[in-house]
């Protein structure tokens, strides 16, 4: 693999098949009270090509209106997020290095025309803490580079793979240059879920 860039570590296979298998249910369940909805861009109203809800005590939004944020309620049902999974928890425990809980998962589903331009997650106030971002599904071609603008490389993503953004890394630029379709048979109709954990607000 080419280096990725300081403080972003990439963890293959840290999920099995059963722990992928179980963590599909939990998020199922999550979906089911928050379903899916397609945000759109700030100023445009341009549809994303992902399709996503949160789980946790926030979600991050974005609309034409109000751009992109963080609030405690589904920006269609108005119902709070439904609370964050266990295995998600233990997950942020197990790899993070932080000691403080993730307060957000953001939970994209790519299709197979879906992809995700290069950006950095700042829309946080806690610009410290990782970000850690779970595969579940098709394989991804992810792209990251670090966040002065410098060169960037691209790798793939399977299943059950878990990528870090910490340290000197945690403001890496970074996006989904492309799904592989049919390179797993997790998710029914294939497609790809990511799972990504966030501190959002300071500790204190």
């Amino acid at each position: 693999m080419t280096t990725l860039p300081d403080g972003v570590r990439y963890i293959p296979e840290a999920l099995d098949k059963s722990a992928q298998t179980d963590l599909l249910k939990e998020i199922r369940a999550v979906v089911a009270k928050a379903p899916l909805y397609t945000p759109r861009m700030p100023r445009t109203g341009k549809a994303m090509s992902v399709r996503m809800t949160n789980c946790g005590l926030l979600g991050w939004v974005t609309d034409k209106e109000h751009g992109y944020r963080y609030q405690p309620t589904h920006p269609v049902t108005g119902e709070p997020w439904p609370a964050m999974p266990d295995m998600l928890l233990d997950l942020w425990r197990t790899h993070s290095d932080w000691p403080d809980p993730p307060e957000a998962c953001l939970v994209n589903f790519y299709d197979g025309p879906a992809r995700m331009g290069l950006h950095q997650d700042k829309d946080e106030e806690n610009l410290v803490a990782p970000v850690l971002s779970i595969s579940l599904g098709d394989t991804a071609v992810f792209r990251v580079g670090p966040a002065d603008g410098g060169r960037t490389c691209s790798f793939r993503l399977a299943s059950g793979d878990i990528v870090i953004l910490g340290g000197e890394g945690r403001m890496a630029r970074h996006g989904v240059d492309r799904i592989l379709p049919g390179t797993s048979s997790l998710l029914k109709d294939g497609g790809r879920l990511n799972l990504t954990l966030r501190r959002v607000t300071k500790a204190g």
